[in-house]
């Protein structure tokens, strides 16, 4: 599956957020804690340059909690602070402000030996479509400010939010590249809600999602969908969940656009618990986190 999508307000992001780099302290990069290297954008190092950076693993309660830990270290290894975080319940908040006064120190206490006037820490927040930045924004201003939605490309336009005194965010509309590379990297932001479904070959994205749990959360699965094993053949698989779930049409037959939505459903609502559909290390070798 090839996923071609770049609506030109996200060309146009990139060029805001080029342009407004010098007016920022430092980058809060905001990626989706299921899926850390598949919801970055491959730009952003480009973009950014060589701006401080503080990489904020949200929805973290939809997350493994260890897999996630191992991100967090994985980050570190990198040079980079990160920190999980869930915005929608607002876990996680007060250490964002204390993070990026951490990193920023250097800066900030040379700024003061030249006797320049102490000042709120200047922020931008970038992420691709649906990661949760407007949610975030609200959060930290406790107040609504930034709309929000569950579909991507919510944010059109940049604006400047006070958090208290010690911080000043701008948010950019969510930037995603112009082309998948990696088909699988296409399957887990469709899988997560980053990208529209109405643009996907759903079934695809279902077919994804349960040869994956077989081989991480073989146990989830099967307690869910009360069955002893994985078949092989993908048919008899939609087969089996479709008269299980009552997913039928006429003369009893399966309806396979109707397992396709239920499946994609029971994760994206985590019927089947916290899920981690990337690892560290998940590039040099597939390994199991079944829990």
């Amino acid at each position: 599956m090839t996923i071609q999508w770049f609506p030109g307000h996200m060309a146009k992001a990139r060029r805001q957020v080029t342009e407004k780099l010098k007016l920022i302290d430092i980058i809060f990069e905001l990626v989706d804690a299921r899926i850390p290297l598949s919801s970055r954008n491959p730009m952003i190092d480009e973009i950014i340059q060589h701006k401080p950076r503080l990489v904020l693993l949200n929805k973290a309660d939809m997350a493994d909690k260890a897999v996630t830990k191992e991100w967090v270290e994985y980050f570190k290894k990198q040079g980079i602070k990160a920190l999980a975080i869930n915005s929608q319940a607002g876990t996680g908040m007060k250490e964002i402000v204390s993070a990026a006064q951490e990193i920023l120190k250097d800066k900030f206490d040379r700024l003061k030996a030249k006797g320049v006037k102490p000042r709120a820490i200047r922020a931008m927040i970038v992420g691709i479509p649906n990661v949760g930045k407007s949610t975030l924004i609200n959060r930290l201003a406790k107040k609504n400010i930034a709309k929000t939605g569950n579909t991507p490309g919510v944010t059109k336009a940049q604006q400047w939010i006070k958090v208290g005194k010690e911080l000043e965010l701008l948010d950019t509309p969510g930037i995603l590249w112009p082309k998948f590379e990696d088909p699988e990297v296409g399957l887990k932001l469709a899988l997560t809600g980053a990208i529209k479904d109405a643009i996907l070959n759903l079934q695809d994205v279902a077919i994804y999602a349960i040869r994956f749990l077989e081989g991480n959360y073989p146990t989830r699965f099967k307690e869910r969908f009360h069955i002893d094993e994985f078949p092989e053949d993908i048919v008899q698989f939609f087969d089996m969940i479709g008269k299980q779930r009552g997913c039928l049409m006429g003369k009893g037959e399966v309806d396979y656009d109707k397992v396709t939505e239920l499946i994609i459903r029971e994760i994206r609502t985590e019927k089947m618990g916290a899920i981690s559909f990337e690892k560290p290390v998940i590039a040099a070798s597939e390994s199991n986190t079944d829990a």
